[in-house]
């Protein structure tokens, strides 16, 4: 057999070929046993064990969260600062109607008045605010009761002269306006301070910051509604404060009560089980105490669980039982720093401080969809003014 292993033909004028050149025929060489296995096991090098990938997976987890949470808590540009006359035209307008709505006299019952048509307001008035002897049986667990909890309650009232209501607010024949001040952003900028200090009764939560945002958020408190895990830690926060109202979300918490009102510190074993570091001085005295009624919390929860779909177990923000308590103790009830604007995750969520509305995201414990319309009910009825206009 003959093997051509060159062929072409040329062009008889130039000498160009024709065809192609076709290229030597090789034999291909035959892979031995030895190189397959090798072959086989750089291809097992190539994919990682299961160990690897779980590591793997969960870093990469990991890091996702991480992704959500952190710019949450990158804090915001500065803004500068802005002086009262170039305020925003919508501020102007949200100052003008404060401004109107406390240049009339208060109007006697109006608040309460304007929920009773509403069907599921009811059970919202005339619930007791504050604790002031134990009942026989709870027969809720904290925080829409106290079952569990009767002994350290007993010694925590024992350290308290005035666990009621005071002289101020049981006065039936005075005329009372309680302004609510919520810790939200929408607070910033909006000079209201000055209008706030005019209230009967201001109403703050846990560490919201007055020493420094005066301006914005008033200088005076009446009632500082708080757990121990919010409660503020510079004694600046207690300055002009008459009262500081605990809300009770475990035994624990009333062990710290009379901690505080006896000034002897809490056991090392104790503060293990607080989920942040909480003050062990708060400069006023056992008379400016008071402890919240749970039954607040309780029927708080109760009507914001006709707000949502599907009942589940919620815990409702100390904002929303705030609003709830001064419906019990005033005649016309204003709210300022409230409504999460969810939309906008770069906005401020608090005015005292720079973490963003993003860091809402991660807390399962309450329904601010819920709250926010049970919230714009009480709006849209008349029975509270929301003077910073985010409802």
């Amino acid at each position: 057999m003959v093997t051509l292993n060159r062929l072409s033909v040329e062009d008889p004028d130039d000498g160009g070929p024709l065809l192609p050149v076709v290229a030597e025929t090789t034999t291909p060489t035959p892979v031995s046993h030895r190189q397959r296995i090798v072959i086989n096991t750089e291809s097992r090098d190539f994919f990682l064990t299961r160990k690897e990938n779980l590591s793997i997976s969960l870093i990469l987890l990991i890091g996702c969260y991480l992704v959500i949470l952190i710019p949450a808590h990158i804090p915001l540009k500065k803004a500068a600062n802005v002086s009262y006359d170039y305020l925003h035209s919508k501020d102007l307008v949200l100052l003008n109607r404060s401004a109107a709505l406390l240049a009339h006299p208060c109007e006697p019952r109006w608040s309460p008045s304007h929920m009773k048509p509403l069907s599921h307001f009811e059970g919202l008035l005339d619930i007791p605010v504050f604790l002031q002897d134990r009942p026989l049986v709870w027969n809720l667990t904290p925080p829409l009761g106290l079952q569990g909890s009767e002994e350290h309650l007993s010694v925590a009232l024992a350290l308290m002269p005035q666990p009621g209501l005071p002289s101020s607010l049981t006065n039936a024949n005075s005329c009372r306006r309680c302004v609510v001040v919520g810790n939200g952003g929408i607070l910033h900028g909006s000079h209201l301070g000055s209008h706030i200090d005019q209230y009967d009764v201001i109403i703050r939560l846990n560490n919201a910051a007055v020493h420094g945002f005066e301006r914005d958020a008033g200088s005076h408190t009446t009632i500082r509604l708080m757990y121990p895990e919010g409660a503020p830690h510079s004694p600046n926060e207690y300055k002009k404060t008459a009262m500081v109202a605990l809300v009770v979300f475990k035994s624990l918490d009333l062990d710290w009560l009379t901690s505080v009102i006896t000034k002897q510190p809490l056991s090392f074993w104790s503060k293990m089980w607080f989920w942040r570091e909480v003050v062990e001085d708060i400069p006023l005295k056992p008379e400016n105490f008071r402890i919240l009624h749970p039954e607040i919390i309780h029927k708080t929860e109760q009507v914001l669980q006709k707000y949502i779909l599907k009942q589940k177990n919620m815990v409702p923000t100390l904002g929303a039982s705030a609003v709830v308590m001064a419906l019990q103790l005033c005649d016309q009830v204003s709210l300022a720093g409230f409504g999460y604007d969810m939309q906008h995750p770069e906005a401020r969520l608090h005015y005292y401080e720079t973490i963003r509305m993003d860091s809402m995201k991660a807390q399962v414990v309450h329904d601010i969809s819920a709250e926010k319309l049970f919230l714009r009910d009480l709006v849209s009825s008349g029975a509270v003014t929301d003077l910073t206009g985010a409802l």
